[in-house]
């Protein structure tokens, strides 16, 4: 039996529900099609050569992504994302529980800590480059330093804030110590990870580029600058549009497994509110 137990919530009604969902999409894409319909009208009246038309992006967009280049460089920038990514997540929540159920190693190791957060990934883009070469580890290396840390960080809090009482009532029904982990520390510190999990996703992406920057001969990144630096304008902004939407990508899985891992904490909420 679980000591983190999911809350009965009495279900909406479907037309409430799809309405809901009808006002949810009108947020999502309607400033959007705002912009997109100023940005239109802007490049008619008064265009100019480093901002191509809505029609012209699009066209870019096509013509540069859709085809091989999908196969030669967003495939593997997605690939070296996802895999930074996952080693994030396992690192963190890992070495998160390991320093938050340990008060003496959370002291030694904090002052340590604190020091690394601070130092700026792209700092230490040179020397990994040093160490490993323009290789794909190294940009694997430089998106897991730069996006395990809110992870780690919010996993360390989350578990020293477990509720003591629970902690307390459990040891004294005698629950084994993998069974508080399992079904109290984790359920508890849970909300915390998501939350560093979900920063961890935004700066994971932004080191995902800077690491092709100058240091890959493909990528997302690498062929954005190869674009800037042979003035082929709308290819350029194609590339930003891209990274835009696996963004968007990226929040949208995210808010289906954090739904789906917090529906206990959700759950909660809504009776709070209601």
């Amino acid at each position: 039996m679980t000591l983190y137990t999911s809350t009965i919530v009495t279900p909406r009604r479907p037309a409430r529900v799809w309405a809901k969902i009808g006002e949810n999409t009108l947020y999502a894409i309607g400033l959007p099609v705002i912009l997109v319909v100023l940005w239109g009208i802007w490049a008619t009246v008064a265009p100019a050569k480093f901002f191509p038309s809505p029609a012209e992006l699009i066209q870019a967009f096509v013509d540069t992504w859709i085809g091989p280049a999908f196969i030669t460089d967003v495939l593997p920038s997605l690939a070296r994302l996802a895999i930074g990514i996952l080693i994030s997540i396992v690192a963190g929540i890992g070495f998160g529980m390991l320093i938050g159920l340990n008060r003496w190693l959370r002291d030694l190791l904090e002052p340590m800590l604190e020091f690394f957060r601070a130092v700026p990934p792209p700092v230490l883009l040179p020397i990994a480059v040093v160490l490993m070469g323009p290789t794909d580890a190294m940009k694997i290396v430089v998106i897991v330093v730069g996006s395990v840390w809110p992870i780690l960080l919010n996993t360390i809090e989350g578990v020293r804030s477990t509720d003591s009482i629970m902690t307390e009532t459990a040891r004294s029904f005698a629950v084994s110590r993998s069974q508080r982990l399992r079904f109290l520390v984790l359920p508890a510190a849970s909300p915390r990870i998501m939350a560093g999990v979900r920063q961890s996703l935004s700066i994971a992406l932004i080191l995902m580029v800077i690491s092709e920057l100058g240091y890959s001969s493909s990528g997302l990144g690498f062929q954005i600058v190869y674009f800037q630096r042979n003035y082929l304008i709308a290819e350029m902004w194609s590339g930003i549009l891209l990274l835009g939407l696996i963004g968007v990508l990226l929040a949208t899985i995210f808010g289906f497994v954090e739904r789906r891992v917090l529906r206990w904490y959700h759950g909660i909420k809504e009776v709070e509110r209601a």
